[in-house]
């Protein structure tokens, strides 16, 4: 029965918190404080806290946690499904759609006008990152480290991580 609970708890939010987690994150509250008394207000605080300290999305991390904790390494397990089973279901569901349908020239034209968008977000998301850069360490280090990691990535071939390893110990070693 705790499995199934567990299941609830996250599934419900997960399905009707559009925007994700911070969005969803009133609702977990209601589930596990509220509806089956998990935890108080200040522990789910904490949790809060927790995940938020934590890289990754915080939905994830909070099945994660409060599923262990209710029913150890099943319940986390549990928890964290029900927490991405509804945007799987979905793009499941809605990719296979459109790769039934994907000679349509409706789904071609689509496919083809999400794409400007897609580079515009993209755009708008580097130029963010570019300004907190330049924000946080000046213009002659963010300059230097985005022609560093350009070569490193584009024409020396480095693996993606292993450039992000350097800027992470340049910052520790330069920037400290």
């Amino acid at each position: 029965m705790i499995y199934w609970q567990i299941f609830l708890a996250f599934f419900i939010p997960g399905i009707i918190g559009y925007g994700g987690g911070p969005a969803s994150i009133p609702l977990v509250e209601n589930e596990v404080v509220d509806r089956y008394g998990w935890l108080t207000v200040s522990e789910f605080s904490e949790v809060l806290a927790m995940g938020n300290a934590l890289p990754g999305p915080i939905a994830t991390k909070m099945a994660g946690f409060i599923g262990f904790q209710q029913g150890g390494i099943l319940g986390a397990v549990i928890g964290v499904f029900a927490t991405v089973a509804p945007s799987l279901l979905l793009m499941v569901v809605l990719l296979g759609v459109l790769y039934r349908h994907k000679e349509s020239p409706k789904v071609k034209r689509m496919t083809n006008y999400v794409r400007p968008t897609i580079a515009v977000l993209l755009g708008v998301m580097t130029l963010n990152f570019f300004i907190t850069s330049y924000e946080g360490v000046g213009i002659g280090q963010t300059v230097l480290l985005v022609m560093g990691s350009y070569v490193l990535l584009e024409k020396v071939k480095v693996h993606p991580a292993f450039v992000i390893v350097g800027a992470l110990g340049y910052g520790a070693v330069f920037l400290g």
